[in-house]
């Protein structure tokens, strides 16, 4: 999908290409493509690099096109991994600005909603890289609370009953901030190579800085919070996990030994030998109840020592 805005007060739709436009291509396709590399002559290897769903936040210069690769959070349809990171690749040269992703993003949607309803003006290139480090780093901090929600849901899981499904829900969801964690670092790097290009210093917006550095920031604190408690929670119940295990093998271990009671007196009454009850028509009612006396007698050591 292929869409131009023109800078007007605030982002304009318009139907066709005109100078120092802003070109935003999402999920392109062999047309789209084509017109990428062959109409505006982007560098194959620019679109390579941004289409690999690894590739780090960077900024790269070739034969005069520039190109700013940052990651931004999605929601994901996997349910292992609800949430996740991609790159989005920014790249421009004289009058052509171009930013592409392979993947439909609320952030970029909600991001020119955004400028066109505050009639925000982007003066230049670089003005749209700060602007869209700043949105990413807001949806990370929304992303982060839908999974403090999610922490918290699998926690009062785990409360009503320990199972798989619960330990494995906290460890899909630890896997999205440790996704989290390393886009924001590649993010905030990122921001302080961009902040120290000499010919762009004095065109910097310092307050626009100022913010993108907070949020990230906010950002990258927030997901190191969560992992921390994410982290003590898994701790915590693999301590009771384990502890209840303890628990369940005592109790196997003390009812093993008062069944032992009645097989060893029945091994000794049927061993071939004189024992006076041979020949007493009550000889086996007898046995069992020395057994069971004798079993709850080892009932009442076990409670009194509170093995139980």
């Amino acid at each position: 999908m292929k869409a131009y805005y023109k800078n007007n007060n605030g982002l304009t739709e318009i139907e066709a290409w005109i100078p120092n436009c802003w070109i935003n291509v999402e999920c392109p396709d062999k047309k789209e493509k084509k017109y990428l590399l062959e109409e505006l002559q982007i560098p194959e290897a620019f679109y390579n690099d941004i289409e690999d769903l690894d590739e780090r936040p960077r900024i790269e210069v070739e034969n005069g096109w520039t190109l700013i690769i940052l990651r931004i959070p999605v929601k994901s349809n996997d349910v292992k991994l609800p949430f996740q990171t991609i790159p989005v690749g920014i790249v421009f040269k004289g009058e052509i600005c171009v930013t592409v992703s392979f993947q439909q993003t609320e952030m970029l949607t909600d991001f020119v909603a955004y400028i066109k309803r505050k009639r925000i003006d982007i003066k230049d290139n670089f003005d749209l890289v700060l602007k869209l480090l700043l949105s990413s780093s807001v949806w990370y901090l929304k992303y982060l609370k839908q999974v403090n929600q999610k922490i918290k849901l699998a926690e009062n899981n785990l409360e009503k009953s320990i199972k798989n499904e619960e330990l494995q829900a906290l460890l899909q969801i630890e896997k999205c901030l440790v996704f989290f964690m390393t886009s924001l670092k590649g993010n905030d790097i990122l921001l302080h190579r961009i902040r120290n290009i000499k010919s762009q210093r004095e065109n910097f917006d310092p307050e626009l800085l100022e913010d993108v550095e907070i949020e990230l920031r906010q950002a990258q604190e927030t997901t190191n919070i969560y992992s921390d408690i994410l982290t003590g929670t898994m701790d915590a119940y693999a301590s009771v996990i384990s502890n209840n295990m303890n628990t369940i093998m005592k109790q196997m271990t003390s009812i093993s030994i008062i069944l032992m009671i009645p097989t060893l007196i029945a091994s000794l009454y049927g061993m071939n030998v004189p024992n006076n009850l041979e020949n007493n028509i009550y000889g086996i009612w007898i046995v069992i109840l020395i057994s069971f006396l004798l079993s709850l007698f080892g009932v009442f050591l076990f409670k009194r020592k509170q093995w139980f």
